[in-house]
């Protein structure tokens, strides 16, 4: 249906709890979008604000984040990151890690125009050390593109092996260059090369060597070069509980990539579906939102 329909029903019916959660847990996110200019245009209103006027707590939350594009919304999670009491680490580490050179640079605009102020500015002033070299480095979106060359991915593993052999801070800053620079497709040659080097993985030498925020940003860049990067996700989901922050996030940002890796990846470490997880710790419309995300039982 076309959203002049939907934006009819909700004149009608007005933006109760039942009505938006119907329409808007039914629609992708680009439908979404063009239901909210539908929206302005045809009753010259701002759909997020009669949203806000009508619900409250994690249902406001859940439902305006499906309301904002994937740059906006994961800008606004970067920035609550930043600027809510104590930096949360794990949501730097769990966006910047996996979001591609395109997304990166859209958070970085859609950011810039929330805030009026560059997220590498916020970022510096809140972080240190090569933690936040790392994230500043991630947040320029400059990762190379393309496909391994395999000598540069051996010259690149002996680097990384003989910085084991260096101080701490030359060691790490070898990591950060070359695990925040090149493509995936050289990282997985990198590592496979790595292992011939050493006869250990990466992410060993990454968990015995290096320490804090920094070893978890590294070993997340590592599994999203091994394409395991959903390991983290149903990890945080299962961690979450009640903090509907972390729910929040992940079922948004993940529920139209890889939600269905991450539903199947959940059941085979836990034995339990996601979807009773989620039936389980929450309830009412906020519940009804995110079942309907998760489009399933397993």
């Amino acid at each position: 249906m076309k959203p002049a329909h939907f934006v009819g029903r909700l004149d009608k019916e007005g933006t109760d709890e039942e009505t938006i959660v119907n329409i808007l847990t039914q629609r992708s996110n680009a439908q979404r979008q063009q239901l909210r200019q539908q929206f302005k245009s045809q009753l010259g209103r701002d759909l997020m604000a009669d949203v806000k006027s009508e619900v409250g707590g994690p249902l406001e939350k859940i439902l305006l984040g499906l309301l904002m594009t994937p740059a906006q919304f994961d800008a606004k999670q970067l920035q609550k990151a930043i600027k809510g009491t104590g930096t949360d680490e794990r949501a730097l580490i769990e966006i910047l890690t996996t979001r591609t050179n395109q997304e990166i640079r859209a958070i970085n605009e859609a950011y810039k125009e929330a805030y009026h102020k560059s997220l590498e500015d916020d970022i510096s002033s809140d972080t240190s050390g090569h933690f936040k070299r790392l994230l500043i480095s991630l947040i320029q979106g400059n990762r190379e593109e393309g496909e391994a060359d395999l000598a540069r991915a051996m010259e690149d593993a002996k680097e990384l092996c003989d910085s084991t052999d260096e101080d701490s801070g030359s060691m790490e800053s070898k990591f950060i260059s070359i695990l925040c620079m090149r493509s995936y497709p050289h990282l997985r040659r990198v590592f496979q090369d790595y292992i011939k080097l050493t006869n250990r993985d990466i992410e060993q030498t990454i968990k015995n060597d290096i320490s804090g925020d920094l070893r978890n940003a590294l070993i997340a860049i590592g599994e999203s070069v091994q394409l395991i990067r959903n390991k983290r996700n149903r990890v945080h989901l299962h961690g979450a509980g009640t903090d509907d922050k972390t729910l929040i996030r992940i079922m948004v940002s993940r529920s139209e990539i890889d939600l269905m890796n991450i539903r199947y990846e959940f059941k085979e470490m836990y034995d339990a579906s996601l979807y009773s997880f989620i039936e389980g710790d929450t309830s009412g419309d906020y519940s009804k939102v995110l079942l309907a995300l998760c489009a399933g039982e397993d």
